[in-house]
Formats: structure tokens, sequence, C-alpha cells
């Protein structure tokens, strides 16, 4: 669960305060596919950000699975991050001097897990690059970069995948093919997504939108087992009328064989 009370977002621009995301309160379910959507400055990326505990709010709390990372201090923040949080960046963010392989190695790597040669070729598998793993990132097309980042961001097979502007980069058919992707991954494992893009195709993919207005939030579509309102008051979303999607209260993997499940070391 993805939790914002009362969360805000207020710079300093000169000498004048400038609020970019006023006072919000969301829920995000285990396991759902949000689209974050809105015209250019109205802090969508800003939302994102404060989700991954890259910026830090101005009031108000962010909980991702009972834990406020806003209390976390940046060493607990960035182990947390390692564990649960998997973000795709729009201009890639590859290590230009590492190949395809080694970049979504990396951080199996760090995080201590074995096995990292074989996860690694399941994931370039996984997002069609099998033939491609020793290339650098100047050696591939802006679509395989952003398949390159997609698997980095599912190597340490975090429960969430936030993106930013994944396809921004990218023409429409590299574009839909990462969208694809994302949701395969999503109806696969369950993985909750919040994506943010200002494509409203792409977002009509997403199970449920955000649509942000100068700072505000003036659509909701989230689903909630509590009857999460929208901004008019009303039950946000009825069940029937929403895709299916990974049921997030199974297990990765129960009852299958699955190959992309990660082992740790002994005392890792």
């Amino acid at each position: 669960m993805i939790e914002l009370r009362e969360v805000s977002k207020t710079v300093t621009s000169g000498t004048e305060p400038l609020t970019i995301l006023h006072p919000l309160s969301i829920q995000i379910p285990h396991g759902e596919f949000v689209a974050i959507v809105g015209p250019s400055g109205s802090g969508k990326s800003t939302l994102l950000g404060l989700i991954a505990g890259l910026d830090a709010p101005s009031s108000g709390s962010v909980i991702i699975d009972t834990v406020d990372i806003t209390r976390l201090d940046e060493d607990s923040l960035a182990r947390l991050r390692g564990e649960k949080i998997g973000f795709v960046f729009q201009f890639f963010h590859l290590i230009p001097s590492l190949t395809a392989y080694e970049n979504i190695a990396v951080p199996m790597e760090i995080a201590g897990f074995d096995n990292v040669r074989a996860r690694a070729d399941q994931l370039l598998e996984e997002v069609g690059l099998t033939g491609r793993a020793h290339h650098y990132p100047s050696q591939l097309s802006g679509g395989e970069q952003q398949r390159v980042a997609l698997a980095r961001a599912l190597a340490n097979n975090p429960p969430i995948v936030l993106a930013d502007e994944p396809t921004g980069n990218l023409d429409s058919a590299n574009g839909r093919h990462i969208m694809d992707l994302l949701r395969r991954i999503h109806g696969r494992r369950g993985t909750t997504i919040v994506l943010v893009t200002h494509d409203a195709e792409l977002a009509a993919m997403a199970d449920a939108r955000l649509l942000m207005r100068d700072g505000r939030v003036v659509e909701n579509t989230l689903r909630d087992p509590q009857h999460q309102p929208g901004t008019d008051g009303h039950a946000a979303g009825d069940a029937q009328d929403r895709r299916p999607r990974g049921d997030p209260s199974t297990p990765l993997g129960a009852g299958r064989e699955d190959p992309l499940v990660l082992s740790r070391e002994p005392g890792s």
C-alpha cells in the first residue's frame, strides 16, 4: 500500500513561496496500475518523486507498506528503495561504461543476491533483448535503452515500480511496446505500477488514473476496499468496470514455478 497523508510541496521562487503540490491524501492499493496525467507543471513528477522518497514533502507523510518514509534517515531510505521500489526514468540513466547485462546486474550485486547472471539473463529475455546483452547504451536504440532501464528497475524484484514519462523520449511504436511490457509485468506479478505520462492513449492502458491540474488531483479513479472517495465525494470506480489485474493478495509465484523469483544468499 502506498499512502499519502496531507502531503504538500512548496518551494521558494525568488522571494515568494510557490506551491507545487497542494495538500493531498490518497491511497494506492497493492497491485494497482495507476497513470498520473495532466498538463506540464501540474505536479505529476513532483508527486512521483515524493512517493519514491527522491524528494521530501513540505508537510504530511508518505507511507510505503506501513513505513513512514519521511521519518527515515538517508541510509534507511536508500535500503527501503532498494528493496521495495524500482524506478524508470524518462532519460534512461543507464551507466554508459556498462553493458546492458551489467546495468541490470549491478543492483543485484549491490543487494547481495545470488544467481545474478541467471536472473539478468531472464530479465533480458523478458524485455526482448537477449541478443543485446553485451551492447553498451550507445549501441542501443532509445527503445532498447528504455527496455534495459525497465529490466534494471525489476532487478531486485520490487513490489512497486514508479515510471516518470518512460515513453517521453520514444516514438509511438516503442512507447506502446514499453506500455505493453509494463502491462505484462503487472499482470504476471501483481506489481504496483505508478506511471506519469502526458499521453492520454497510453494512460488509458492503466487500471486507474489521477488527473492533476495546478498542483491538485481533480479526478481520482483509484479503487479502494473502503470506498475511497473521489474528488466529488462519491466512491471512485466500480470493481466490475475495471480491467482484470494480478491478485495482490497472492504471493509472486504461488501455485506455479516462477524462474524470476530471486533467492538471497544465507544471512543476507
